[in-house]
Formats: C-alpha cells, sequence, structure tokens
C-alpha cells in the first residue's frame, strides 16, 4: 500500500470522527519522518552533507599529533597536516575519511582516519513571508516542507496556503517548486512535500 493511500484513508478516519484540519495536520507532521523514510529519494536518514562553518574533528589513530577539531572554509574546504587543503563541503564524513586515509598513506603506515561533524553550521534553511517567525534556520538535520514551515511558526491568517514556492539554486541557476499546503493538509500530493537543501527558500505569499 503506497503512502498516500495510507494517508488519505487516515484522513477519510479521523474526519468520520470529525477531529478539526488543525490537529489532523499536527498528527501527518508528527507522523512525516516516519512517512517519508519509505519514499526513495526522501529519506529523512539521508547523509548529512557538510557544509562551510561546520566544525570537524578529525583524528588519526595512534597518531596523536593529528588529533584536531577543524572549520570548513567559505570555499568549502579545510586545511589539514601532511596532506594540504581538501575538498569537504557537499561530501559525507565518509568520504572525506576515506580521501584522508588514502592521501595520509604517503606518510604513515596503514593510517586509520576518523571525520565526524563536530558542530553544524553548514545546514541553513530560509523561511520568508507570512509566517509568525520568518528567518534562517539553521538545523542538523534534514527537514520537509511541512517541518520548515512549523519551525518558522506556522503560516499567519493573510497567507496564500497553495502560492507557497521553494526557491532552490541549482548549477548556478535558480528554479521555484510550487508547494500546495491546502492540498497537503488535505492528505492530497503528499510527494510536494520535499526534503528541503541547504540554502532553500521557502517563501509564503
Amino acid at each position: 500500500m503506497g503512502m498516500q493511500t495510507i494517508a488519505k484513508l487516515l484522513l477519510t478516519l479521523l474526519r468520520k470522527v470529525q477531529v478539526p484540519n488543525l490537529v489532523i495536520l499536527m498528527i501527518f507532521l508528527s507522523l512525516s519522518s516516519s512517512l517519508f523514510a519509505a519514499r526513495p529519494g526522501h529519506s529523512m536518514s539521508e547523509k548529512y552533507l557538510i557544509g562551510p562553518e561546520d566544525v570537524l574533528h578529525i583524528s588519526v589513530w595512534k597518531e596523536e599529533e593529528l588529533d584536531r577539531e577543524v572549520v570548513v572554509r567559505p570555499d568549502g574546504k579545510i586545511s589539514f597536516p601532511l596532506i594540504g587543503n581538501i575538498q569537504v563541503a557537499g561530501r559525507t564524513t565518509e568520504e572525506v575519511q576515506r580521501e584522508i586515509t588514502e592521501r595520509l598513506k604517503k606518510y604513515i603506515p596503514e593510517p586509520v582516519a576518523t571525520v565526524s561533524v563536530k558542530m553544524v553550521s553548514g545546514y541553513k534553511i530560509y523561511v520568508l513571508g507570512k509566517v509568525n517567525n520568518p528567518g534562517e534556520f539553521t538545523i542538523g538535520r534534514y527537514i520537509d516542507v511541512l517541518q520548515a514551515l512549523t519551525l518558522a511558526g506556522g503560516l499567519n491568517p493573510y497567507a496564500s496556503k497553495n502560492g507557497i514556492k521553494i526557491l532552490r539554486r541549482e548549477n548556478g541557476r535558480q528554479k521555484a517548486l510550487p508547494f500546495k499546503y491546502g492540498e497537503v493538509e488535505d492528505g492530497e500530493d503528499l510527494d510536494q512535500n520535499i526534503i528541503l537543501r541547504s540554502g532553500d527558500v521557502v517563501v509564503v505569499p
């Protein structure tokens, strides 16, 4: 049974017992993580991609002098002893870990590097327009559009529910993705409740 079918059955059941729309929406928000985790390409456990200003902890087994914290520069790179600059932004910790390990082999026999994100500063989304708390939000995990709107305090009474746009920059060009809040609120076309990427701007007219 597909996610949309499950959502519609749940919606029908809730309306039969006359549950208010606001309560229904809150139920959908609380279930959104588990519902979207089952969808290919929309996993809420999607690997975090390192971003500028993130703080990384890097250690190398049996090499205490190489144990350090580094801040990702605005150009997406870090500097590390012996191997110099490494591009880390837009990559997972596992990818960076493998590259550091490989490049250290020139200097250390059988190196074992470990990379972790000490502090998340790079995953930022923006919610603007007719919401109760517009602004920039720095988050330590991926979220979808409904969750972003919740962080922004929800829509205010003057918002155009079905006119919301997600502005996203890809390959140097910006595109606008539509989001019809009213449809999602009614349990319809849930595919538009996409996972946001760092830098996405949710505009509520």
